[in-house]
């Protein structure tokens, strides 16, 4: 297994797979990267020298946010968008579609499993009710900040 950037890449995939492992890299970028150090896409990563691993590493530290670092970005730029508490900020605290998707019949991912919603005893109405509440208190108190 080769480690780059502290992704373990395993050795009987090609290169131009492998590379893509890496958080932050996608196909289009793993040609740019292979066509820039002179590596051939279709090498397994077990026969890369240590050389050639040398220069990919290189070549990605130089050039693209990758991992930890975009990783730490993302956060910064959602974190922000919710405390100045515009319209992308309050659906990522809500837990709904950021951007436009509708919410009607889709959005399962985002909003989680259904919820039956029908005849309900008083005790489980009232629980969903107050559960409601605390979650319009919390974006509130956010949005305040």
């Amino acid at each position: 297994m080769v480690r780059i950037l502290g992704v373990a890449l395993p050795d009987d995939k090609r290169i131009e797979y492998g590379l893509t492992l890496i958080y932050g890299i996608s196909w289009s970028r793993v040609k740019k990267i292979l066509r820039a150090t002179n590596i051939d896409p279709n090498k397994k990563i077990a026969s890369l020298s240590e050389e050639e691993i040398r220069r990919i590493t290189d070549f990605i530290e130089k050039n693209y946010k990758v991992e930890g670092d975009l990783r730490e970005e993302i956060m910064e730029n959602v974190k922000r968008l919710k405390e100045i508490s515009c319209y992308r900020g309050i659906r990522h605290i809500e837990g709904l579609p950021v951007r436009g998707q509708r919410t009607r019949s889709n959005a399962r991912t985002k909003r989680g499993k259904r919820k039956t919603v029908g005849a309900l005893k008083k005790e489980v109405w009232a629980k969903l009710e107050q559960q409601k509440q605390k979650k319009q208190t919390e974006a509130k108190s956010f949005s305040k900040k």
